[in-house]
């Protein structure tokens, strides 16, 4: 292969990298945008409507009944998603910084706070 070929061939290659990491963190500010609303659902039905741990439990089956397909909706996994809204609801500019980071680096975040 030619060595203008390679680099044409390599350019392309690029793109498609960086068109695939760019889609990655998409994906990712959609989840944490997902995992935010449901934290703050469940946050406030805690306080409204006093949901436990019962509730949210039957909550992450409902959802696994209805849709055997979505993962990562267990009782645990709301717990956190609440607890993730709960310790960011009130500073804003750290809650928006948070959808640039996976939601396991928020997961061991929460760790530390």
């Amino acid at each position: 292969m030619s060595e203008i070929v390679e680099q044409d061939f390599s350019e392309v290659l690029k793109q498609i990298q960086l068109s695939k990491e760019k889609a990655y963190k998409q994906v990712n500010t959609v989840l944490i945008d997902l995992y935010w609303s449901i934290g703050q659902y469940v946050s406030l039905k805690c306080i409204k409507e006093n949901w436990g741990k019962s509730v949210v439990k039957e909550l992450a089956e409902f959802i696994q009944h209805k849709d055997p397909t979505i993962k990562g909706f267990t009782a645990r996994s709301i717990w956190r998603m609440k607890q993730f809204y709960e310790t960011y609801k009130d500073n804003e500019k750290v809650s928006t910084l948070l959808t640039q980071i996976s939601w396991s680096n928020n997961l061991c975040n929460l760790r530390v706070v």
